[in-house]
């Protein structure tokens, strides 16, 4: 199983377009020891020629036109990507489902919530149904682990599978108000874990905190990518872009008490990776104490075009 980070930042990328932060503003310049990065987006392949993209990132386009594994093989209209799987109805996972309605026939993967959310609320996203045949929608429930994938990567023995598991988070705030009543809270944001034979891989870009129920993923996985979203808990508001907490928004913070560094001790056979790194956030900084702290905590950070083999 072969995994591509095709995009590693959060929501607006890094620079952000709009953003004077203390970080952008050094990028810009180009006195800050960091990447420029894409927002989140990762691609995987349990074999050659047949690929999974994990949400749909608003730069999804670019993404795959520098990705060589993502061009059309062969007239009049081709692509490797086989299907989508969606962790949530959040813009920055599904915004990106927009470029894919190019009359190219997929399957896209998500809890029945999150594609009730998409299809019936957001009557732009109908575009996906002209394709002939439209786009196949395939509501996946909680907990279960399903088979994925060609008979190529797959084998009766040793299943490419993938199980979407709980976080606890709410849903995005464009949902109206009747549809938020009807939709039960576990399906809105997921951790999603895909396997191939003994290999697996954990990716939770967004951790809320509210459930523990990930930790078991993540340190029974190979590999575990996770929400890196915040170095604390009042970023925004120290960094005067928002008003929100880490928590408000969703999102676990790396540092203090009950943040990521501390909350979650993986073995020591787990690859670990921070992704979803939001532009304030210090770590981006090559240079910074923060980033020497989560490097020597055995973590990664991860940057557009990092590249896993399981």
């Amino acid at each position: 199983m072969h995994v591509t980070v095709l995009g590693s930042a959060a929501g607006g990328g890094f620079p952000q377009w709009n953003c004077a932060c203390r970080n952008c503003s050094r990028m810009r310049a180009g006195s800050l020891h960091s990447r420029a990065r894409s927002q989140a987006q990762l691609l995987v392949s349990p074999n050659e020629g047949e690929c999974y993209l994990i949400n749909a990132s608003p730069d999804l386009r670019t993404q795959v036109l520098f990705t060589p594994t993502l061009a059309p093989a062969h007239p009049p209209r081709h692509t490797p990507i086989t299907a989508i799987l969606l962790t949530s109805a959040d813009v920055d996972s599904v915004a990106g489902l927009l470029h894919l309605r190019e009359f190219q026939p997929l399957h896209i993967f998500a809890t029945q919530s999150v594609r009730r959310i998409v299809c019936e609320e957001n009557r732009i996203f109908r575009v996906l149904e002209r394709s002939n045949p439209p786009v196949a929608w395939h509501d996946v429930p909680l907990n279960t682990w399903f088979p994925l994938g060609t008979a190529e990567s797959a084998t009766a023995e040793l299943p490419f599978r993938y199980r979407m598991v709980p976080l606890g988070r709410t849903y995005p705030d464009y949902i109206s108000e009747d549809l938020r009543r009807s939709l039960p809270p576990g399906e809105a944001v997921v951790g999603l874990v895909m396997a191939l034979g003994s290999s697996q891989l954990f990716y939770a870009p967004a951790l809320p905190g509210n459930s523990d129920e990930w930790k078991q993923w993540a340190q029974s996985s190979d590999l575990c990518m996770l929400d890196g979203t915040f170095w604390d808990e009042n970023e925004l508001i120290s960094a005067g872009v928002g008003t929100k907490t880490a928590r408000e928004i969703g999102h676990l913070p790396l540092s203090g008490a009950g943040g990521l560094l501390k909350e979650f001790n993986p073995a020591n056979h787990v690859s670990r990776v921070l992704i979803h790194i939001n532009n304030t956030n210090p770590i981006l900084d090559e240079q910074s104490p923060q980033h020497r702290e989560v490097r020597d905590a055995g973590w990664e950070i991860a940057y557009d075009g990092m590249e896993f083999e399981l």
